[in-house]
């Protein structure tokens, strides 16, 4: 199933979980798959409407014999809210888009929170399937990292304000849920709208995008939101960060479900909704990739293989080298990377710090790409990872890694071409048994 997020009014956490409910998620399997955090907490959803969609609209509180911690206090109304405990009015505009944040201040608690460590102790204790754990920890892992670059502090010392209650944690969690109860196994979103301001926070006044959204958004595309409130919080920048793999209009699909998951009811040129729309791959995708280059005529043959490595372990889809004819009539070659929008910046500093290219030409290039996916199958050397590709007509091609599958080699003294036949025999008999059922 693929997953393609709308966020033409913006993005947050309570909108993801929003528009995942809407979409189909049963509130029930998500009731009882949360319960395994340990964490009191009551799930709010209401149907509203924001202009002329109709939206599901998430909130979280927590009971008030559990209120043993200030960090876990009910949300009263974004930074707005925040303001108001502290006696004080919020700056022009409500803050967010109708979720929980970060430093864009969704939580109305004043200095308290929970350390970054403590919520990485707290998920890995939840009763959570594994990949649901995995994923709510990246996306903290990634909201921590954000913050102690914008604070200039190691990670160790993050201590979350409004993101750290319970609403925060419920919302990330509840959107690995979905994504799981789901069968979401692509994720691709539209380039996100920013509103413009100021706002205030546990951190004083802070300019729209709030420093740890923006900071999360570096590398994804965006367009203005024409509206003076916060409409990405951290939280939902977060969640971007984690778990999309490419922007862009919607993709070639088949679209089967259509969920919304309201923000508040802000005045603005669109409804302020996020869209969720699954549906299944056609037999052919349509993706954008960027093109990083570079031509040189000094490479040292032995230093390539470095520079592979590197490039393919920042997130590079493919290296490749070509031989040419340069300028002077020197020998020399071209250097091609392909990679996701949101991961050229860094691949071309790794091209500028390891070659002696003095530029990178970048370019977008549309491709059709074959549905594909990596799962790892149990096999006598082992579990090993096979990629899958279904081809027009149904057809699957297994391939298996063969990395992996070189080192059950050497371990078990096995020929290499034994263990890739064995490997991929292994899961096609699995995806085999998957269909049957």
């Amino acid at each position: 199933m693929r997953l393609h997020l709308d966020a033409f009014s913006g993005i947050a956490g309570n909108m993801v979980l929003g528009a995942l409910l809407d979409a189909g998620l049963a509130r029930r399997a998500l009731a009882a798959d949360l319960a395994g955090l340990g964490l009191p907490h009551v799930l709010r959803v209401r149907r509203v409407r924001r202009g002329p969609i109709a939206a599901a609209y998430v909130e979280v509180g927590v009971p008030p014999a559990a209120r043993g911690r200030a960090g876990d206090r009910v949300r009263a109304g974004g930074a707005a809210a925040a303001a108001r405990v502290r006696g004080r009015r919020a700056g022009p505009g409500p803050a967010r888009g109708g979720g929980h944040g970060a430093d864009g201040g969704d939580l109305a608690h004043a200095g308290h929170g929970r350390r970054y460590d403590e919520i990485r102790r707290l998920l890995d204790r939840a009763r959570l399937a594994p990949p649901v754990r995995d994923r709510a920890q990246a996306i903290f892992a990634a909201l921590a990292q954000a913050e102690a670059r914008v604070h200039g502090i190691p990670v160790a010392r993050v201590h979350f304000h409004e993101v750290g209650a319970v609403d925060a944690i419920v919302d990330v969690t509840g959107a690995a849920i979905g994504l799981e109860r789901l069968g979401v196994r692509a994720v691709t979103a539209s380039p996100v709208a920013l509103g413009h301001g100021s706002v205030e926070s546990e951190h004083g006044r802070l300019p729209l995008p709030a420093p740890a959204a923006l900071e999360l958004l570096r590398g994804v595309p965006t367009v203005p939101a024409g509206v003076a409130w916060e409409t990405v919080t951290p939280t939902g920048a977060a969640i971007l960060r984690t778990v999309v793999e490419a922007y862009g209009p919607l993709p070639a699909m088949t679209v089967e479900r259509i969920g919304h998951g309201a923000g508040d009811d802000r005045p603005g040129p669109l409804p302020n909704v996020l869209r969720a729309i699954l549906g299944r791959d056609a037999e052919a995708r349509h993706e954008r990739v960027s093109v990083l280059e570079c031509n040189l005529d000094d490479v040292v043959p032995e230093h390539f293989g470095h520079w592979m490595e590197r490039l393919l372990a920042a997130g590079a889809l493919d290296v490749s080298l070509q031989h040419l004819q340069t300028k002077k009539n020197r020998p020399g070659f071209l250097v091609r990377v392909l990679a996701l929008p949101s991961e050229r910046e860094a691949l071309a500093r790794i091209l500028l710090r390891e070659t002696t290219t003095l530029g990178v030409r970048v370019s977008e290039w549309d491709r059709l790409a074959l549905p594909r996916e990596s799962r790892r199958v149990d096999t006598p050397f082992g579990r090993i990872s096979v990629k899958i590709a279904r081809r027009p007509g149904g057809q699957l091609d297994v391939s298996a890694e063969v990395d992996e599958c070189r080192r059950a080699a050497l371990r078990t003294g096995t020929p290499l071409r034994e263990v890739v036949r064995v490997v991929e025999e292994a899961a096609r008999a699995s995806l085999a048994g998957t269909r049957s059922r």
